[in-house]
């Protein structure tokens, strides 16, 4: 016999009765298996009579001994009667024990389910968008810049040159860290140096010696420097000039792009990219809309633990991506000066709104009747097989077919709302 009761933040307990036969051989397997290691004086291990080992072996053993035995067996028996699916490792507590029966108690949390509002009545508005000639125009001209060359100049640096310079720092009449290199291409007008370094570099020729007189900003990041008036003695080694390369023909062929041949082939190429972000970011601002708004109307009680795994699946991800750029989280977290702690904070409010929109979806598709197809199953796993470069079958032995089907179930959740009531802002 088994009893679910629910508690707060979707934690309950699954009480649990065995009783009669079932119990009593229980009890009396969990006491054959006890003798077989009992040693007795006089007796070969496991050989003493059942009158003897009935006096060593007390009765409380004998109990618990039966529910470690099958503990698990009862809890899977009753998890399928009862039709639930716990989120955490159950707890067990043996509630009452006798030679009758036994009460067990497992306490768990299991997926809340969410009550959602009136989800028809949401619109999934994707605002207009057009591509202006001044946009394909500015767009050609960063391609310019972009295969620009750079020509020694013999005059004077003009803001948008390049001069390599060696420099050094000094602070107090002593150079300071960080503050010498030579060789260095700095580009006048970058904003890469603090202000006024760049400024006064105009007007300057190769083979030019300058003192800078500076004052590093309050907020610069070393607190040695922040504030501090320093000298930089720098050297002009040359002095390199951008040549943008003219708009015609030419330019496009040496552009190596699918289907352009011409200026007119390449305004064209450019409208339709530019076409396509903007599409992009206007259905990505329309989804995210609808989700804000979807998630309003959700009303569920998500543990902690749903949140707190979802935050970790955010860090883990973070992880994953800094490890292909060569940093560790904990260097990112050194760089960011935050702790593990001040990370998991920044995340929690997004993963708590992610849980519920999950919820809610599932709770749509439920009331929907949702249900993805075979097709719908193994093109999904297609698609994450394609994604990350890997066999079908080795995707599957990382995710389960539950896991893809409710990921798909939830697709299809979101596609009805977003076309439920499609429109286009005006």
């Amino acid at each position: 016999m088994a009893n679910w009761t629910l508690k707060e933040k979707s934690v309950g307990d699954m009480s649990v009765t065995i009783e009669g036969e079932e119990w009593k051989k229980a009890v009396n397997k969990a006491f054959k298996k006890l003798m077989k290691n009992l040693e007795l004086p006089g007796f070969r291990k496991g050989s003493a009579p059942v009158s003897l080992a009935e006096k060593r072996i007390p009765a409380a053993e004998r109990f618990l001994e039966a529910v470690n035995d099958h503990a698990n067996e009862w809890m899977r028996n009753a998890l399928t009667e009862l039709n639930l699916s716990p989120i955490t490792q159950p707890q067990l507590d043996i509630k009452d024990v006798n030679e009758d029966k036994v009460e067990l108690v497992y306490t768990f949390t299991v997926e809340p389910e969410a009550k959602v509002g009136d989800y028809k009545a949401l619109e999934y508005k994707v605002e207009d968008y057009a591509v202006t000639d001044e946009e394909i125009d500015s767009e050609i001209a960063r391609m310019q810049q972009n295969y620009a060359d750079m020509e020694v100049k013999e005059g004077e640096a003009e803001k948008g040159d390049t001069v390599n310079i060696d420099y050094k720092g000094l602070k107090d009449g002593v150079a300071f860290d960080g503050g010498t290199a030579e060789g260095y291409d700095l580009e006048l007008g970058s904003g890469s140096f603090i202000p006024g370094f760049e400024d006064q570099l105009i007007g300057v020729k190769a083979g030019d010696e300058k003192s800078l007189n500076l004052t590093f900003p309050e907020e610069y990041q070393s607190e040695e420097l922040a504030g501090q008036a320093v000298v930089f003695e720098v050297k002009v080694n040359e002095v390199k000039t951008k040549v943008v390369p003219e708009l015609n023909d030419d330019f496009a062929k040496d552009l190596n792009m699918k289907d352009v041949e011409t200026v007119e082939d390449l305004k064209k190429n450019v409208r339709e990219r530019l076409e396509t972000r903007k599409k992009s970011d206007a259905e990505n601002k329309a989804q995210n809309d609808l989700m804000e708004a979807f998630a309003e109307i959700v009303e569920v009680d998500i543990p902690d633990v749903m949140i707190e795994d979802e935050v970790q699946g955010q860090i883990n991800q973070l992880a994953n991506q800094l490890q292909q750029y060569g940093m560790s989280l904990t260097s990112y977290l050194q760089m960011m000066g935050q702790s593990a702690d001040d990370l998991k904070n920044t995340y929690r409010d997004q993963a708590e709104k992610t849980v519920k929109i999950r919820l809610g979806l599932e709770a749509v598709a439920k009331a929907e009747n949702l249900e993805p197809s075979d097709e719908d199953i193994e093109k999904q796993y297609q698609e994450i097989a394609e994604q990350y470069g890997m066999e079908i079958d080795q995707v599957k032995t990382y995710i389960s077919e539950d896991m893809i089907r409710t990921d798909v179930r939830n697709m299809k959740a979101m596609e009805l709302l977003r076309g439920e009531k499609e429109t286009t802002a005006e």
